[in-house]
């Protein structure tokens, strides 16, 4: 189901925008952000985020994550680069988990947001190529299975489509509210593969939860939204509305969805994701 838009969500604009660090919003306070700064070919600042190393058997996936700056760097003007490499028939590529976990607050909005833009290979060099920020419920690191921890996917893209998904899984698997493995989502379509903002909003100010809202956007505009009494189920609206929360970016390789590289497919820094900052406010 498509809503529209509310003045409330969509009326904040930038204060003081920064091209390479999270900006300042009317109404919202910044939490919590990296902006990766430091200088080139270094891995992230690991106080901040966990670096994935190894083959993790997901989704039909190709890649292995490799913990090494090849595949997950800084490029020394305060972004991160996440490269997918191919070797022969194998792929690497990279995967960061923050450590850093939020709850959206009752009575208030919350955002989390990133401002990305994709490697500038040609689209018909992409099958295969699969970049994603999305959010994990950290219950899933203390014994919760998938989907019943909860989760949110901001943005995925696939094989350089310009067409920006944005999905919550939740429930149970197969089937389930949340019509596992699907989800419920929608999607837009991208500018360009240069820099777009993508946002997800939590709007918990009304006190019944089936009145409070999930919305994404991409530059502002509203592209999906969700509400509780969409879910119709308390326990798990909670999951993704009302439980601790990370963040995820990675590039996949392959998979069920896109489908596997093929010969005109490029690795290297014109297929990667590129990441200025991300962030986390709250009204």
């Amino acid at each position: 189901m498509r809503f529209t838009a509310s003045a409330s969500l969509l009326s904040f604009l930038p204060v003081l925008v920064s091209a390479w660090g999270a900006p300042s919003y009317g109404g919202y306070n910044l939490v919590w952000s990296d902006s990766f700064a430091g200088s080139g070919g270094n891995l992230p600042n690991q106080n901040n985020w966990n670096i994935i190393d190894g083959y993790l058997n997901v989704n039909g996936e190709l890649e292995t994550y490799r913990a090494t700056s090849k595949q997950v760097q800084t490029s020394g003007g305060n972004t991160l680069q996440i490269v997918p490499w191919r070797d022969g028939s194998s792929w690497t590529s990279g995967r960061i988990e923050s450590k850093y976990t939020f709850s959206p607050q009752a009575g208030k909005r919350t955002m989390a947001e990133a401002l990305i833009r994709f490697g500038g290979n040609d689209i018909s060099t992409k099958q295969g190529i699969w970049p994603a920020f999305w959010l994990l419920g950290d219950s899933l690191r203390h014994g919760t299975g998938w989907p019943a921890c909860g989760e949110l996917d901001i943005m995925e893209s696939v094989n350089g489509r310009l067409t920006g998904y944005g999905t919550m899984h939740c429930d149970t698997y197969p089937g389930g509210i949340c019509n596992e493995p699907n989800g419920r989502g929608g999607n837009i379509g991208i500018p360009s593969q240069d820099w777009q903002t993508w946002r997800i909003v939590w709007d918990r100010t009304p006190s019944a939860w089936q009145s409070q809202t999930i919305t994404w956007f991409l530059n502002g505009q509203q592209y999906w939204q969700i509400r509780g009494s969409d879910i119709n189920n308390q326990n798990v609206w909670n999951t993704v509305a009302n439980n601790p929360m990370y963040f995820i970016l990675n590039v996949a390789v392959g998979g069920s969805w896109p489908g596997y590289p093929n010969g005109a497919t490029l690795d290297g820094y014109g297929a990667m994701m590129e990441i200025a900052y991300v962030a986390h406010y709250s009204s």
